[in-house]
């Protein structure tokens, strides 16, 4: 009897197909967003940036519970708001809480590859440059816009179920279209600003303070701008002194949140109001006009494009020897 070979059974080759990888920024994107949702604080932040909206809903429930209750007509609360000046507010409310939403899950982005020199792995063969960046900038603006879409959408159900005798419906037919428009502002500009100024550093923190600090100098400054608005529109009220000039108007939105509320104020088409606001000429004291959409839209898209530029020009595997 001829002696044989004994085989090995513990390995077998793989016969099936053979694709090229695909979707590879997508990978990325998904393991940037499963980091994000395992955070308690993204959960936090999350439920407290649509607080503006939760207020509102208690507010009409029990104005109209108790106009119900002493007469059956109509309520002139209702019949005075100006329903898309509603959505930018709770839109604007929520923007200091959306951007600690940003620091959260977006300073550490690019910052803690650098660190870890992890950009050796992610930019090797196969996935390129481009899948790492379109996949870390997924990775923030889909829970982002995902956290500015959940209030908003259940705030118009709302209205639209309980006040459409109100004109809900009828002030703006295309305001469910608008308000998608919206509520895809802050994910685009936050994810594109905090993988810019991620990838200038090598540790998170350091790129959240530097994000902190852009962000409140800015605030700083429309603060500055709305008093002189402010005083302005007080002598408007009393006939002592002229408004403020138009340039003063617009630095007001030259931040972080106000070139968004700009705009938002463009696609909503509204100069928007104080916050349940009713009708007469102090309603509308420090309310800023809505800019030149001509002006602004291009000044959004080219700072979150000058952003992404700089995240692309700092994004090398170099290996440090140290």
């Amino acid at each position: 009897m001829a002696s044989s070979p004994i085989a090995d059974l513990s390995y077998r080759n793989y016969d099936g197909p053979l694709e090229p990888p695909i979707n590879r920024w997508w990978a990325i994107a998904k393991m940037s967003i499963r980091l994000s949702l395992k955070k308690k604080g993204f959960w936090v932040w999350a439920v407290l940036s649509g607080y503006w909206y939760m207020i509102l809903l208690a507010v009409f429930y029990f104005v109209d519970a108790q106009a119900s209750v002493v007469s059956g007509k109509q309520n002139p609360f209702f019949a005075n708001l100006v329903w898309k000046d509603q959505f930018l507010n709770g839109f604007a409310i929520g923007q200091l809480l959306l951007f600690v939403l940003a620091l959260l899950i977006g300073a550490g982005a690019i910052a803690n590859d650098n660190r870890a020199n992890a950009l050796l792995v992610y930019l090797s063969k196969p996935c390129s440059k481009l899948d790492y960046v379109v996949g870390k900038w997924l990775g923030i603006f889909i829970p982002i816009t995902a956290v500015t879409a959940v209030p908003t959408l259940l705030f118009y159900a709302y209205c639209l179920m309980s006040y459409r005798s109100y004109g809900f419906v009828t002030q703006d037919p295309w305001l469910i279209v608008k308000l998608f428009g919206m509520i895809l502002i802050p994910g685009f500009f936050h994810a594109s600003a905090a993988l810019g100024i991620s990838s200038l550093f090598q540790q998170g923190r350091l790129a959240g303070a530097t994000y902190a600090a852009f962000y409140f100098f800015g605030i700083f400054f429309t603060k500055a701008m709305q008093s002189i608005i402010v005083m302005s529109g007080l002598n408007d009220i009393t006939g002592s002194g002229s408004s403020a000039p138009a340039f003063v108007k617009n630095l007001y939105y030259c931040s972080v949140d106000g070139i968004q509320i700009a705009v938002a104020k463009v696609i909503l088409h509204t100069d928007g109001s104080p916050p349940l606001a009713g009708p007469g000429p102090a309603a509308k004291l420090g309310v800023v006009p809505a800019p030149s959409g001509w002006i602004f839209i291009p000044a959004f898209f080219a700072i979150c494009g000058l952003f992404m530029l700089l995240a692309w020009s700092r994004i090398r595997a170099v290996e440090v020897v140290g």
